[in-house]
């Protein structure tokens, strides 16, 4: 039975803090400001993952050769959220999609753009299907995963 003179209170924490990326997102990031998606290639099943890894989740052996990937690809399915969370880096509504980058050997989660976002009926038309995407590039860039603004539609 709960004590009776025990009282809660709501109160929402906000815990600012800095992590090291590592070297190979570190290395990932450097890409990315420079304009490039790099990911690695697995010595032993030879498939090219993206965001490069530290080892394969699937032969468990460190990652090999760093490679430059295509910067298009085909979208494999999208989500649109209306709804805000804490430490939104984007204005809403927006659309996020798994794409499979060309050359690559699994599926890239980026935000889709180029398009109007406000009319979920048109964006089900101008993403229904195999479409290809391409990434659009911030002018600026910092190495940051947000250095590519989005990904459109490249027909």
């Amino acid at each position: 039975m709960p004590d009776k003179h025990f009282h809660t209170k709501k109160h929402d924490v906000w815990l600012p803090y800095r992590f090291s990326a590592g070297p190979v997102f570190e290395r990932f990031f450097e890409g990315l400001k420079a304009g490039k998606i790099l990911g690695n290639r697995c010595p032993r099943c030879e498939r090219v993952l993206v965001p490069a890894r530290t080892f394969c989740p699937r032969c468990y052996v460190d990652m090999g050769q760093w490679v430059e990937v295509s910067q298009e690809g085909r979208l494999v399915t999208w989500t649109m959220s209306t709804e805000p969370f804490f430490g939104m880096r984007t204005d809403l509504p927006y659309v996020a999609g798994l794409i499979h980058l060309d050359g690559t050997n699994c599926n890239f989660m980026h935000l889709l753009g180029g398009f109007e976002t406000m009319d979920i009926e048109a964006v089900r038309e101008r993403l229904k299907g195999s479409v290809r995407v391409r990434a659009v590039w911030r002018e600026e860039r910092e190495g940051d995963m947000l250095d590519i603004k989005y990904f459109e539609a490249a027909d």
